[in-house]
């Protein structure tokens, strides 16, 4: 169990959670790790399918205090609550915020986005030899930095739309070069989403898919609308301000692509192609980034803005709970994910 800005992580799937007085208490197997005052507390996240007692509940209940049940693959389940009137303002700040700093925040949100992939590019050229001498790799990374420079001059969101589709069009164009292995049994060309048609595209989207389905989540928790975003256009049915804040954390799930398949735990046996040329990841290979990605989420990370170690899979509810403090003015800017 971890606290970051008021709220309470429950990473342990074996963890309980019950009521002694005024505090919260965590056990696992019947014995004491943690006890934490009601006072100090704004919010629970409980990845845990053990749960907690009722007594905590009708606690947190009046002190107005919500309990989040997230499955420990990180899909939103249920949050208990006592009657609302926080969120209501809360969302009624993010439209507000949205409508008159949108740009500002589109900007700084691309740019780190931007830095995010450059530090991606200079890891391979650190950590493959064979790179560090490759004209259009350094090519892209000035590229990059002269994206961030345009970026933050742009005068509106549809101006840096255009940047990112020119930025993403030169990433990708490297992007085989960083898949080192000469064993790799497949190579990348070029990006295809709708649907992927080639193996590498099949695991991109899928990691994707996954960290915007963990955002989503966590908007969720701190009481922001994931539907509500300030870059990507209004969709029924799309998490637009989850993608939003997935455009910083792009860099991760590249960056565990790339490993994934220079290690060679992914192999052609791993997907299935479909007539229509789409390629997918078949059940084993589900499987087995799944597992993967389970395990790089137990990891600790150093959060360059809270200078706090904690585990990787938490960064989608740190970033969301400090655009909440953003939207409430606790905080003068939001601050994004900026890669090390």
């Amino acid at each position: 169990m971890r606290k970051l800005l008021n709220t309470v992580y429950v990473t342990n799937e074996q963890a309980y959670l019950t009521l002694d007085g005024e505090n919260l208490v965590c056990k696992i197997d019947g014995e004491t790790k943690l006890r934490i005052p009601f006072e100090n507390i704004e919010n629970i996240v409980c990845f845990s399918y053990i749960g907690c007692s009722p007594a905590l509940m009708g606690k947190c209940v009046g002190l107005m205090i919500p309990i989040n049940f997230i499955s420990p693959q990180g899909k939103f389940l249920a949050k208990v609550c006592g009657e609302t009137k926080g969120n209501v303002f809360l969302r009624v700040g993010q439209i507000d915020r949205f409508r008159e700093n949108g740009l500002e925040l589109t900007r700084n949100t691309m740019a780190a986005k931007f830095s995010n992939t450059r530090q991606v590019l200079r890891r391979s050229l650190h950590d493959n030899a064979e790179l560090r001498e490759d004209k259009q790799i350094k090519q892209v990374i000035d590229f990059f930095a002269e994206g961030i420079e345009k970026v933050m001059d742009a005068g509106t969101v549809e101006e840096i739309l255009g940047i990112e589709g020119s930025c993403a069009q030169m990433y990708f164009s490297v992007f085989d070069k960083l898949i080192t292995n000469e064993k790799v049994p497949f190579s990348f060309e070029m990006r295809s989403k709708r649907p992927p048609l080639d193996p590498v595209n099949a695991m991109l989207s899928f990691i994707y898919t996954l960290e915007t389905g963990e955002y989503a989540a966590a908007l969720e928790t701190v009481g922001l609308d994931s539907y509500i975003g300030f870059y990507h256009a209004l969709r029924s049915g799309r998490s637009s301000l989850a993608c939003d804040l997935v455009e910083e954390t792009r860099c991760i799930a590249e960056r565990f692509v790339l490993s994934l398949l220079n290690l060679q735990i992914i192999g052609e046996k791993d997907f299935e192609r479909k007539v229509s040329g789409a390629v997918w990841l078949n059940d084993g290979g589900r499987k087995k980034v799944l597992t993967r990605w389970q395990e790089r989420k137990r990891k600790s990370m150093m959060h360059p803005y809270l200078k706090q170690k904690i585990p990787a899979g938490l960064l989608p509810y740190v970033q969301s709970n400090l655009l909440a403090k953003y939207v409430r003015g606790d905080l003068a800017e939001y601050p994004p994910y900026l890669q090390k």
